[in-house]
């Protein structure tokens, strides 16, 4: 075993996304059918279920939360479908930059995004 320890390290509370598909996501270490929004301490389920169903009032909770965001990764599902009209300029007016991807990209994503550190909440479709 190397002595040297390279696992990232996060401040506790952290919701790093540890795995998702089979309809869910794991994490942080606990299991979450169907869809989820992350903020930055915290991860609650989220009723959406298809693209067309991201609107500002179901992202309300993104928006509101105490912990506020500089970017939102949303994960529209299995396959990249563009985002809704409208959408990004509320968004933009709250001061959060959006990031619109498949949802496999957007949990890359926001592990990265997390790991550097940044301002980030995700609002992620279950996939197959």
């Amino acid at each position: 075993m190397p002595g040297v320890d390279i696992s990232p390290r996060l401040p506790a509370g952290r919701q790093l996304i540890q795995g998702y598909g089979d309809g869910g996501f794991r994490i942080a270490g606990k299991v979450y059918r169907g869809s989820v929004l992350i903020l930055p301490e915290r991860t609650v389920a989220w009723s959406v279920v298809d693209p067309e169903g991201i609107v500002p009032d179901s992202l309300a909770e993104v928006t509101a939360d105490a912990t506020p965001c500089r970017i939102l990764v949303v994960g529209c599902g299995r396959r990249f479908a563009p985002p809704p009209e409208g959408l990004g300029g509320g968004l933009r007016e709250a001061g959060i930059a959006l990031e619109w991807m498949d949802t496999g990209a957007a949990c890359r994503t926001f592990n990265v995004l997390l790991l550097e550190g940044r301002d980030v909440a995700a609002a992620l479709i279950a996939v197959p």
